[in-house]
């Protein structure tokens, strides 16, 4: 005779798994199926190299919605982390949910949704497209906390080149606040640096519990003695209307008055354009695009062609 080996013939009882860890492992794969459905063109980010998954990577993400890297790593463990409204919505737009699957977003995350009727396409290609081809006018996208999220040539261009910067160091408050190269290109410095921080201040009083920008915060303040001091003023601001000069080391003095256009509710991103002040600024614009079209041209004539 074959016996069983439960002797008393009971089923062992399913482990219960609380309702509130349910929901975090269900927004956690949520927010992995929408970031891989994401190519990188989509957003305006370049392809880069090998990938090991489709779409978006972590960082990536992280980037868009101007969190963390590591937070975000959490959130899509399924770590017991807190979810404010406004970071749900920033990375409702950083993935570019639609109604319906924004709103599943903030159901499973537990927060309260800031812009309930909102559709949010995020930094989209058509965005992408478009600063683009303002060339020569320089345009960039900007977060709140003044992560520079794409730009077109001249932009990159107006003091040093983005190109050759970290991500992590293309920061409109981080190159102007520790750069020595804006500091010494960056005209009318003193005064830009102090509306920075002004307004700083007033984005972060949504973020104060937020890892990256209490980080960048921490960054800032141990980097710089001007930040320190302007952040101890308490100064606050939300707009400012005023002449941007550059030194451009090669076309000269460049002098802007600047447009933002916002691509969500205001004080998030950004699109922000240069137009130039004054005509002799306009022909130092064609200047710079030309020459940077060259070096593309003679980087390209430079590659060796395989045979």
């Amino acid at each position: 005779m074959v016996h069983s080996g439960n002797m008393t013939g009971t089923v062992p009882e399913p482990v219960s798994v609380p309702e509130s860890e349910s929901r975090r492992r269900e927004l956690a794969s949520f927010l992995r199926s929408r970031r891989e459905r994401i190519s990188p063109d989509r957003v305006g980010l370049p392809p880069g190299r090998r990938r090991r998954t489709p779409g978006l990577r972590r960082e990536e993400v992280a980037q868009l919605a101007a969190v963390g890297v590591t937070w975000y790593t959490w959130l899509e463990q399924a770590r017991d982390i807190q979810v404010s409204g406004q970071v749900a919505d920033a990375i409702a737009r950083a993935l570019m949910l639609d109604r319906v699957e924004r709103r599943h977003l903030f159901t499973l995350a537990g927060a309260t949704d800031p812009h309930p009727y909102l559709d949010c396409p995020g930094m989209s290609s058509a965005t992408r497209l478009m600063v683009d081809q303002l060339e020569p006018l320089p345009t960039a996208v900007v977060n709140s906390r003044y992560d520079i999220i794409a730009y077109n040539r001249t932009y990159g261009r107006l003091v040093g080149d983005l190109d050759e910067l970290a991500p992590e160091d293309r920061n409109i408050m981080w190159l102007a606040f520790t750069d020595p190269v804006w500091r010494e290109r960056m005209l009318d410095r003193e005064e830009n640096i102090r509306l920075m921080a002004a307004k700083f201040r007033v984005s972060m009083a949504e973020h104060l519990a937020e890892p990256a920008w209490k980080e960048l915060l921490k960054r800032l303040q141990q980097a710089s003695p001007d930040f320190r001091e302007m952040w101890q003023r308490h100064e606050v601001l939300q707009l400012d209307s005023h002449i941007k000069r550059y030194l451009n080391p090669d076309v000269g003095l460049l002098a802007f008055d600047f447009t933002h256009l916002w691509l969500g509710p205001q004080q998030g991103p950004r699109l922000t354009m240069y137009t130039p002040a004054d005509a002799a600024t306009r022909d130092r614009l064609d200047q710079l695009l030309a020459l940077i079209q060259a070096e593309r041209v003679s980087q390209v004539e430079q590659v060796p062609v395989s045979v």
